[in-house]
């Protein structure tokens, strides 16, 4: 295995509910409970937070087959990847335009093979995730990415399978740092931003979400334990139960 596993430790309650209630408005004669909890959710970023990428792999590879060099050859891709990965230009139609332009010699599934085949685990991040995958928090994701990609990491990557749903910015023809994707995924899934937790690793989409009142974190790849501190925080202020990690028998 992985020389990891996760375990359940139920939290104790911190005593504090009532610091952190707030009284709901009704119509009347609803029934309710007077002091009532945020609902927590957990919004995550996907590129260099849940998986690192690396387009230099595709450049190097693309070079290969194609008339530019690695140096090159993403970048005669440019005009066409933004279109993409806003929903304006399908899965099929950018591969078809892309192998075009760079003379790729070869098959559309052999392309977008190439495309793909950037991303790597985040194994910290991975870990993180599991912790909060026996709680009832749900799990959302919130990316600027295209159908292709997606599809190839639902595929590839297990620790997908912990989130139930997302928006995107290729369906949602918006894509972050713009407010407009934001509220998409507020109003889809019912979110209440101030007991929301968001990761992403760019401090403008992280800016965009604190101006809209999420609980936010700017994911640095090289210090998870930052992260670990402040889902710890969250966690204790919305009761959230976590599993903790501890080593497994080799």
């Amino acid at each position: 295995g992985r020389g990891e596993k996760v375990e359940m430790e139920p939290r104790r309650s911190t005593g504090r509910l009532f610091n952190h209630c707030r009284l709901n408005a009704v119509a009347p004669f609803q029934l309710f409970h007077p002091f009532q909890m945020p609902s927590p959710a957990f919004l995550s970023d996907i590129g260099n937070v849940l998986v690192t990428f690396d387009f230099s792999i595709a450049a190097q590879r693309l070079a290969e087959r194609s008339a530019f060099p690695a140096e090159t050859v993403l970048g005669q891709l440019d005009a066409l990847k933004l279109p993409f990965e806003n929903g304006d230009m399908d899965g099929p139609t950018f591969v078809a335009k892309a192998m075009e332009v760079i003379g790729f010699a070869g098959t559309a599934a052999e392309f977008e093979t190439i495309w793909c085949e950037i991303f790597a685990l985040n194994r910290p991040m991975e870990l993180s995730v599991e912790r909060l995958a026996g709680s009832e928090v749900p799990r959302y994701l919130l990316s600027n990415t295209s159908d292709i990609h997606l599809n190839h990491l639902r595929q590839t990557f297990p620790v997908f399978s912990h989130f139930s749903d997302g928006v995107y910015s290729f369906s949602a023809q918006s894509s972050k740092p713009e407010e407009g994707i934001f509220r998409q995924v507020i109003e889809r899934f019912g979110l209440e931003p101030a007991s929301t937790l968001f990761v992403d690793d760019l401090p403008r989409n992280v800016e965009t979400a604190r101006k809209l009142g999420f609980w936010t974190v700017h994911y640095d790849l090289s210090d998870h334990a930052a992260f670990e501190a402040e889902l710890e925080r969250w966690a204790d202020r919305y009761d959230v139960e976590l599993a903790r990690t501890v080593d497994a028998p080799v």
